[in-house]
């Protein structure tokens, strides 16, 4: 078999290929790395979420979710603030600065990202969405951390409770 067969390989292809069309945008275009624009997205929604939250909501872990809040509160764009005794802990709110950022590369981002789509058939968007709920049903059907099938991962569209 040829890696560039395998589903896995290709899927993983495809979507760093489609996330590096939307990097350029607000990477070279607004200086924000893939970690940074993740953690204003997710804040930009919630307002302010707590470091296990933020590395519970993104595929991030704690180091990554830490350097890039670092960066975007020297930037202005979040506040960062320890909570309690645990010095690991802490808080994360979008400031108006940030949002206003976010905001306006949003628009970009979703142009560019709606640009790509558009180019696909109505049929084929519509089946590559059913295609990637499907595949993520089917993933949440599969995982059984607790006999070593997986690990717990948030999935689109899952609430906090579900994720466990």
């Amino acid at each position: 078999m040829r890696i560039e067969t395998f589903f896995p390989y290709r899927l993983a292809v495809v979507a760093e290929a489609f996330s590096r069309q939307l990097v350029a945008v607000y990477g070279r275009e607004h200086g924000l790395s893939r970690e940074e624009w993740r953690l204003l997205f997710l804040l930009e929604d919630a307002g302010t979420l707590d470091s296990l939250r933020l590395s519970q909501r993104t595929s991030l872990d704690k180091v990554q979710v830490s350097r890039a809040a670092s960066r975007l509160e020297d930037k202005g764009f979040i506040t960062r603030e320890v909570l309690g005794s645990d010095r690991r802990l802490r808080n994360y709110a979008i400031t108006a600065a940030g949002r206003d950022l976010f905001r306006r590369v949003f628009g970009e981002v979703e142009a560019r990202a709606n640009e790509i789509l558009q180019a696909m058939r109505a049929s084929d968007r519509a089946a590559l969405d059913q295609g990637i709920a499907a595949l993520d049903r089917a993933i949440a059907d599969m995982t059984q951390p607790e006999k070593g099938h997986g690990t717990a991962f948030p999935r689109p569209g899952q609430s906090q409770a579900e994720a466990g």
